[in-house]
């Protein structure tokens, strides 16, 4: 009877193990994907800042149809999931870069052209 008990007692600790091990794997998963769609949602608002930006006339600090000398708000540079560039701003498209606060190796890239449309490209994800 005593070697059943054992026998019982670590088949239990290595059930309650592995769900320990995927409960947090799970975890883990669940953090980088609410991480990326963070930045993604970072990057489209800034998209559409730019946009605004871009269809403003500059008597009132717009670019009169273009992006040149667009610059992303102070508020809008760095949040919680990353920290986001704007190095590619000329008259008919621009181009945010957002890198992830989780992995460096994490960086979304978004471009809006002159009609407003977004494309978002992720590299390491």
């Amino acid at each position: 009877m005593g070697q059943q008990q054992l026998l019982l007692l670590i088949l239990g600790v290595l059930i309650v193990g592995t769900a320990i091990a995927v409960g947090v794997s799970q975890y883990g998963a669940q953090a980088e994907q609410a991480n990326k769609d963070g930045v993604t949602s970072s990057l489209v608002n800034i998209a559409a800042n730019a946009y605004q930006y871009k269809i403003r006339p500059s008597t009132l600090g717009g670019g009169s149809n273009s992006f040149s000398g667009y610059t992303i708000p102070s508020k809008m540079r760095k949040d919680d999931f990353g920290t986001y560039t704007a190095p590619v701003a000329n008259a008919s498209s621009c181009v945010i870069t957002g890198t992830s606060s989780l992995n460096a190796l994490f960086v979304a890239t978004c471009s809006v052209d002159d009609t407003g449309k977004t494309l978002m490209n992720y590299n390491g994800w």
